[in-house]
């Protein structure tokens, strides 16, 4: 399965929605989108993952490499995630409390 990125610039933040697998193959796509939005100065980002399908522990990775580099320049990576199984692993990892997690886009805009 392929990786799927589209954004959108919603009230001065930058939505990635994502699509597919985030995994050792296609999680590169991923880290350089946030690469080349932070390289562009946007710092606030919000990764909608209501349509990944699977998440490995190279795409943690990356998720939590473009929280360091946003948080370089005082800004947030913020995700928005209702899969009980992406859940899960956030849970597992620790990561839940690294991140924070909406249920919806417009939760994840009100609480900038």
């Amino acid at each position: 399965m392929d990786l799927t990125l589209a954004t959108n610039e919603v009230e001065g933040a930058t939505i990635i929605a994502v699509g597919g697998e985030i995994d050792v193959y296609t999680a590169p796509k991923l880290r350089d989108k946030i690469t080349e939005l932070v390289g562009d100065g946007v710092y606030d980002i919000i990764v909608d993952m209501e349509a990944v399908e699977f998440l490995d522990s190279t795409g943690l990775g990356v998720l939590v490499g473009g929280l360091k580099k946003v948080r370089a320049h005082d800004g947030s990576l913020q995700l928005i995630c209702t899969q009980d199984r992406l859940l899960k692993i956030f849970r597992i990892t620790g990561l839940a409390k690294v991140f924070v997690i909406h249920d919806s886009a417009a939760g994840a805009l009100a609480s900038r």
